[in-house]
């Protein structure tokens, strides 16, 4: 015998994407193990679509972000987590079945939301700290979200929902949208990357001079819409107290991100706006001030800048093993430390510092 499952939210997904393909049949991938009962994918299924516009194309859609069976959660607003991911990714002419790796990225995807708890909106990125596809020969490393251009958001019986295209993105158009915003480099280069389709084989947007120069000017208008980031090596370390021998509290951070960090503050504290780093240990807080000033207080470090302050900050920040203090900014040190990317298997790969 078998027993009918009710899912709603998983009817109203297809409903919306029906609307696009019409009978197309997709080639989808479904969980034997749902995740809550130990299995290893997150997600209950993944369906990809033959799609010819604008390019050639896979066009994939989850299934377990949001509430696909019976309502759960308190938020009557929203299903779930209150989206889905899409992801376009090219698609040759003789191929009938779509790639295991995207499969894949998107299951991690999952175990990342599912995880930490951090969701996905339109506007975010997300560093791979290497190719999204493993072992391909990409400068495609890092991940940026925008609403999917064919998918509107959608109400179903356990609330709303929208569909969040992920996009294959490289290292500089990563720091361009960190630096300035993901949406403005992203339609910056829709000329180029149309649909916003994955293309494993594309060079950089920056590369284009036109581009280039939009998200230059775009950060010296506007500075960087960037006022959370999340910092996977940062650290406090208070600094020992004696009558004769005051060492200086120290802010620690990975030499990875000490560079974007330092081109953050001069697009946020030069603009009069704050910058928020955060961390599994601690948070540190950077605000724009007349005058120079910190205090530590229940995990969370407060530091104001005024612009002098954050010029000599953001020059002092770049992605080498030191330790320095500013005048400006007495009983404070900041100490870069080297950052280990390691692969899947924890052996390390790179060394930046």
């Amino acid at each position: 015998m078998s027993e009918e499952v009710n899912a709603p939210g998983w009817d109203a997904i297809d409903q919306e994407v029906g609307k696009i393909y019409g009978q197309q049949e997709p080639k989808h991938f479904g969980t034997l193990v749902p995740y809550s009962l130990g299995g290893e994918d997150p997600l209950d299924g993944i369906s990809a679509y033959k799609s010819e516009t604008p390019v050639p194309h896979w066009h994939f859609v989850t299934y377990g972000f949001s509430e696909l069976y019976e309502k759960e959660l308190d938020n009557a607003e929203y299903s779930g987590y209150g989206f889905e991911l899409t992801f376009r990714l090219v698609r040759n002419e003789d191929e009938e079945e779509p790639p295991a790796w995207a499969l894949n990225l998107l299951q991690n995807m999952g175990r990342y939301v599912f995880g930490s708890g951090n969701v996905f909106r339109s506007g975010d990125y997300l560093d791979a700290n290497g190719p999204i596809c493993l072992g391909a020969d990409t400068k495609l490393t890092a991940l940026a979200f925008t609403l999917d251009p064919e998918l509107p958001a959608i109400e179903t019986p356990n609330g709303q929902m929208e569909f969040i295209q992920m996009v294959g993105i490289t290292a500089d158009e990563l720091e361009a949208m960190q630096t300035w915003n993901t949406l403005g480099v992203l339609k910056a280069g829709l000329e180029q990357i149309p649909g916003y389709v994955t293309d494993l084989a594309r060079d950089s947007l920056l590369e284009v001079p036109a581009i280039a120069e939009a998200a230059e000017q775009g950060m010296e208008k506007e500075g960087s819409n960037t006022g959370f980031l999340f910092v996977d090596q940062l650290g406090w370390e208070p600094g020992k107290k004696g009558w004769f021998n005051k060492q200086p509290d120290h802010v620690k951070l990975g030499a990875k991100q000490a560079g974007i960090i330092g081109k953050l503050l001069r697009g946020r504290i030069l603009k009069q706006r704050s910058l928020t780093l955060v961390s599994q240990e601690i948070r540190v807080v950077f605000e724009p001030g007349e005058s120079a000033a910190f205090r530590m207080e229940d995990k969370e470090v407060s530091i104001r800048l005024n612009q002098k302050a954050a010029a000599e900050l953001s020059q002092r920040l770049v992605p080498l093993e030191s330790e320095f203090v500013l005048p400006s900014l007495p009983g404070l040190a900041f100490q870069i430390v080297k950052t280990h990317i390691k692969d899947q298997e924890g052996h390390v790969v790179e060394t930046i510092g």
